[in-house]
């Protein structure tokens, strides 16, 4: 979910930090109280030794490598994106741009069987890898959410993972890909201004919860304060990046953040992605829990439908904080 820049972007308000990594296969308690820390003071973190076959991710990554390599006019019948379906540099309806192309699927078995037919030459392989791979990132995005909600004492620990395991869950699948990029200078810009062209201009993802995987390239950057952006260093072997979406900065009233971020193109080499957007079905309520709501404190946020706030989603140029939209502005929590 992207809006990207026309022009290049300057380095001089780019600084480094280390997002945690956190080991999914240490103590238990531990680890919930590591996620939710990281969820509250970066909005991102990884993990290892999360659970998912070294031969799942390879599946996946070579059918998405396969596909991308194409010559353009076969990319194309899978296309255009309605939003589903490939796409390239336009995204969405509003004018959105980025320097990529990408593939956004559903993640419901029948949509995938029938979209592979457009994108594969071998779509039963296409559909398995897919599947797959489903299958098991759903089932780490759940195991995260439940620890989360552990270690934030939630009664019923299920109260987000089972958003996503909801029959008519709306999560997306996004193949992404960013071409090289080659500045040239015209002999106005200093060659030393500027290294990177924006793929994914930044945005909050509107979703519960994303996991990323990408190549070793870098490319991901967050911004945790106004104008500053940190470069998120790709993590070696098998590495996931997990971020906070909006709803789940809305369901633990703003404890949770949903961090600004955008991805830049190398000037040398590919970079590949996979995103897993976990989201509930259209009609799900999203409404802060009541024991994340300090003493004599109202929520941040009215109560509202994820078809709602997609709607406002799929309506604004991605950059704008569509959150803000629903913050109460009354003592009704329905804001009615």
């Amino acid at each position: 979910m992207v809006v990207a820049s026309p022009t290049p972007i300057r380095i001089e308000k780019i600084r480094d930090i280390g997002l945690p990594i956190i080991d999914l296969l240490a103590e238990r308690s531990q680890v919930s109280k590591l996620l939710v820390k990281a969820c509250e003071e970066f909005g991102f973190f990884k993990v290892i030794n999360h659970g998912i076959s070294d031969d799942t991710i390879k599946k996946m990554e070579e059918e998405s490598f396969q596909f991308f390599t194409k010559p353009a006019l076969e990319k194309q019948q899978a296309g255009p994106a309605d939003p589903y379906g490939y796409g390239s540099k336009n995204i969405g309806f509003n004018g959105d741009i980025g320097e990529v192309e990408y593939l956004l699927l559903r993640t419901d078995s029948l949509s995938i069987s029938h979209k592979s037919k457009t994108i594969s030459s071998d779509p039963n392989k296409f559909s398995f890898a897919v599947k797959g791979y489903l299958e098991s990132i759903k089932n780490l995005a759940c195991e995260i959410l439940d620890l989360m909600a552990e270690s934030l004492l939630i009664p019923e620990t299920s109260v987000f993972s089972r958003l996503i395991r909801d029959v008519d869950s709306d999560s997306l699948l996004r193949l992404n890909h960013y071409p090289p990029f080659n500045p040239k200078n015209d002999g106005d810009t200093p060659a030393t201004s500027f290294h990177h062209q924006i793929g994914f201009g930044e945005h909050t993802d509107p979703q519960i919860l994303t996991i990323l995987r990408s190549n070793c390239i870098e490319g991901l950057q967050i911004s945790l304060e106004e104008g500053v952006w940190v470069p998120v260093s790709p993590h070696p072997n098998t590495a996931f990046c997990v971020n906070v979406g909006d709803l789940l900065q809305a369901m633990t009233n703003g404890r949770f953040l949903s961090v600004r971020h955008r991805a830049v193109v190398n000037s040398y080499m590919s970079r590949m992605s996979i995103a897993y957007f976990g989201a509930p079905s259209p009609r799900a309520r999203i409404s802060c829990l009541p024991n994340l709501v300090a003493t004599q404190k109202l929520p941040l946020y009215r109560s509202f439908t994820w078809a709602e706030f997609k709607r406002t989603t799929y309506s604004q140029q991605l950059k704008e904080s569509r959150l803000d939209l629903f913050k109460m502005i009354n003592d009704d929590p329905n804001g009615e």
